[in-house]
């Protein structure tokens, strides 16, 4: 039997207008707020100005990327890493005035068309074995399927399955294509291809193997005809800093990358902070039926303290020299056009009269936040002791006509409500933390909010 729900009556109406009116603060948020929005009126301005874009570790990346409009952030991200590494091997400097390969990039088109290539029989496996085992087409984890798949996001491992199986490309080799800076269209259809795969195994099972082979081949033609085909061997030569020019002769992806890039960045660990107090520190956790690549690595975290994690990220650069990826969920607390987080860079619950008052548990618990968006870090601000970190300097992909040159600054207690997961050296855990990877993974299911993808 369905509730009774208490409509909204007259009476009730009338004592919210009385009470909105009563207090005269009201009206002036109102007037402020309909005339120049919430995040002008709400803006710290005492908090803005003393968040500084200056740090005492810096790395130098070069410009800004652009995802554009597309989802890819994740794969951005782990390709800037991997082009900080690239331009060391190649000894190209990003901030030479005269830098012959000018803004080195390394191909986000050609590691997103295998990512969605290998999606589609990631999708199509998973989904068939689970037809043929019986699965009603609309029970909770078939919707949840269903709906999610062929988004942009991915996760730290994804990226690096997609590396290690296809390596990667210089940006002039395969550039980006009307689609692949706007992904929309290319996903919804893409969608449809897989939705109806679905559809005919339910009403052919006898011809699942089929199907995922006509619609494997049929997405493999789609991607091809939105992105290109991408190269399997490039002529490479490039002009280092010094003038000298260099010709490696004919090369493939793959050995790009192990030449030129690896630097144990596939070995690394993804470390994330799950609030929530029933999933304990130190072990190990997994989703299930999240992945990209068949065969590929599993998507699994180890689970830490917030402060570990930061630990590792200022270790990673200031004794390493080496950026770090991370995924947070981006939209709390952020001015996009000055490139500013912090926990009290607006101050909504002032404006409104309520106070929010969620903890980061509470938040991931209650649907309120999950990681959204990828990015890396480039620097921080570490105190005398060497230790303490004040504010963090990040990489963003959102182009160089927002914040500081597309590098924004963000606070460090930011860091500890809002970041949800860093990938660093597996060489950099404590025995017990090494231990714990290599355990099985406690699994939660495919639409846990540690499962969002940046």
């Amino acid at each position: 039997m369905a509730p009774s729900l208490k409509p909204l009556d007259e009476s009730t109406l009338e004592g919210l207008r009385s009470g909105f009116e009563s207090r005269e603060a009201n009206r002036i948020a109102m007037n402020a707020v309909t005339q120049s929005g919430i995040e002008a009126v709400a803006h710290n301005y005492d908090r803005a100005r003393l968040l500084q874009h200056r740090f005492s570790v810096s790395l130098d990346n070069g410009k800004a990327t652009s995802q554009a409009r597309s989802g890819r952030c994740w794969l951005f991200s782990s390709l800037n890493v991997a082009r900080f590494v690239a331009r060391k091997a190649l000894n190209i400097d990003a901030s030479s005035p005269a830098n012959p390969m000018g803004d080195f990039e390394l191909s986000q088109n050609y590691a997103m068309y295998y990512d969605k290539l290998e999606r589609v029989n990631y999708f199509l496996q998973d989904v068939s074995a689970l037809v043929r085992a019986g699965e009603p087409v609309d029970s909770e984890l078939m919707r949840f399927l269903m709906g999610d798949v062929m988004g942009d996001g991915g996760q730290w491992i994804m990226a690096m399955n997609i590396y290690k199986k296809y390596g990667a490309v210089p940006k002039q080799y395969f550039p980006e294509t009307a689609s692949s800076q706007n992904t929309g269209e290319m996903d919804s259809q893409l969608r449809s291809l897989l939705h109806q795969a679905v559809a005919h195994m339910v009403a052919e099972p006898d011809r699942i193997d089929d199907i995922v082979r006509e619609t494997t081949e049929a997405g493999h033609r789609m991607l091809t005809i939105h992105l290109g085909t991408p190269p399997t061997s490039f002529d490479w030569e490039w002009t280092d800093k010094d003038g000298v020019f260099h010709r490696d002769g004919e090369i493939t992806p793959q050995e790009f990358w192990k030449k030129y890039v690896d630097a144990g960045l596939e070995d690394y660990v993804c470390l994330v902070d799950d609030p929530r107090r029933e999933h304990p520190k130190g072990r190990k956790i997994g989703i299930e039926h999240l992945g990209n690549v068949a065969g590929g690595d599993p998507t699994e975290y180890l689970n830490v303290p917030i402060q570990f994690m930061k630990d590792c990220a200022r270790k990673l650069m200031s004794e390493e020299g080496i950026p770090v990826w991370f995924g947070a969920d981006c939209h709390p607390m952020m001015d996009r056009k000055t490139g500013q987080w912090a926990t009290d860079l607006f101050e909504y619950g002032r404006v409104y009269g309520v106070d929010f008052d969620m903890d980061k548990e509470q938040r991931v618990r209650f649907g309120d936040s999950a990681q959204n968006h990828a990015m890396a870090f480039l620097g921080v601000d570490v105190a005398d002791d060497g230790v303490t970190t004040d504010r963090w300097r990040v990489e963003n992909s959102w182009g160089t006509d927002i914040a500081n040159e597309g590098y924004f600054t963000m606070s460090d207690d930011w860091f500890t409500e809002y970041v949800y997961e860093v990938a660093v050296p597996k060489s950099m855990l404590p025995e017990e933390y090494r231990q714990a990877v290599d355990q099985p993974a406690i699994m939660l299911p495919a639409w846990d909010p540690m499962g969002a993808l940046a």
